[in-house]
């Protein structure tokens, strides 16, 4: 099967060997429906979602295959091809709190969507359900492989059960299961970003009011490549979360001067600049990384729009040095990857990607300079870390959906 933009997809070999995992975990009695969701990387808008801010991510055509089929029974059993432990519980026992495992992502979705076919009276009639979790998207390396299994879990379990809800409502209902289930307070951009991906495109998404469209990208003339520093964030939720918290501080004092304002997004930055000594420096610090990353992805719309790729790409690059300097979330082996990506020829621009703490750096290069840039990446990352990145690059993607092989 093609994707949207009428090329075979890169992965459905993977797909077909993840229908056969399913029968061998599960067993040959019917064969699965098989759904693709993607990650997504994100080139500018770096913590802006929780702040109110715009953001411009684009999905990418890695991501989580997901094989299901309902059950006779009410139980809903989860594995996964990449995590051990299995999951098992009937839909009326579904927990109310985590389990710190890689299940309570889909197990707070499965409730969420339950919650929804409650309001709408069918929560009796539905099945339980058999499924399998696997892809070919890094975890945690800033792809956003948590927005991809929650909104492929939502996609899934809305076509097996025949809910017909609509993609917003599948959405938030992956956004609410990672914030209240999980306990990842994340802003808007994820769920989003792999929720309503068109192909060759980047999403504006204003995630003050939710508003978005959709900006080309040309990938002919472009690559978008994502060089992987092999450091992992499984422990950086707590120092996201403490972003969070210093952002949501800064505006608790800002706004006593600035009525108006809904958000840190909303405080202009000519009264920062008169308020800051009102903060503690780390605080003020995380307000001016905020503020000034408005600005500069708002530039970021109109380079991107006029066809101006070198200034959008340089707009990148200042990007990653605020989230370096004022919002500390880079790792040396981020700055090393921008570093060495921005001094190659036929490169635009590179940046930290996700939350940071490690994980992934984007790059936007001319498509001619794969081979030197790649080469390069990994010769002087090699040098100073002694072990190469994995660079890989990305096509687009075109959103959650049914794959039929």
């Amino acid at each position: 099967m093609g994707s949207a933009g009428g090329r075979p997809e890169r992965w459905l070999g993977e797909l077909e060997a993840h229908a056969q995992a399913f029968v061998k975990c599960f067993g040959a009695s019917s064969g699965p429906r098989l759904f693709f969701s993607p990650g997504r990387v994100n080139l500018m808008g770096g913590h802006l979602d929780y702040n109110g801010g715009p953001v411009m991510p684009t999905a990418v055509d890695r991501g989580t295959f997901i094989a299901a089929r309902p059950r006779a029974d009410r139980r809903l059993a989860l594995l996964s091809t990449r995590e051990k432990g299995r999951f098992e519980r009937d839909l009326e026992s579904l927990p109310a709190a985590r389990a710190g495992r890689w299940f309570d992502y889909p197990v707070g979705v499965a409730r969420e969507i339950l919650d929804l076919s409650r309001g709408a009276g069918v929560e009796a009639r539905l099945s339980g359900a058999e499924i399998l979790f696997g892809g070919n998207l890094a975890v945690g390396a800033g792809l956003s492989s948590s927005a991809s299994i929650c909104v492929g879990t939502a996609v899934a379990l809305d076509r097996l059960w025949g809910l017909g809800l609509a993609r917003v409502d599948l959405v938030h209902a992956a956004l609410r299961a990672e914030r209240q289930f999980v306990g990842v307070r994340c802003g808007i951009m994820d769920p989003y970003a792999v929720g309503f991906a068109r192909e060759g495109h980047l999403l504006w998404l204003d995630c003050k009011d939710a508003s978005s469209e959709h900006i080309p990208l040309d990938l002919v003339r472009c690559s978008v490549a994502v060089a992987d520093t092999g450091v992992r964030r499984e422990l950086a939720r707590g120092s996201f979360n403490e972003r969070v918290a210093q952002c949501a501080a800064a505006f608790e004092i800002l706004r006593d001067h600035c009525p108006e304002a809904t958000c840190l997004r909303d405080v202009p930055l000519p009264l920062f600049e008169s308020r800051r000594s009102d903060l503690e420096p780390t605080i003020a610090r995380r307000a001016e990384h905020v503020l000034h990353e408005v600005q500069r992805t708002f530039a970021a719309k109109q380079e991107l729009l006029r066809g101006d790729i070198p200034a959008f790409g340089a707009t990148m690059a200042r990007a990653h040095a605020s989230l370096r300097d004022l919002f500390e979330v880079s790792v040396p082996e981020l700055d090393q990857l921008v570093e060495s990506a921005v001094a190659c020829p036929g490169v635009h621009g590179a940046r930290l990607t996700g939350a940071g703490f490690g994980g992934c750096a984007v790059v936007l290069l001319e498509a001619g300079a794969r081979e030197e840039f790649a080469a390069r990446l990994a010769r002087e990352f090699q040098a100073r870390f002694g072990r190469a990145p994995t660079i890989d690059f990305y096509g687009g993607d075109s959103g959650p959906r049914e794959i039929g092989l």
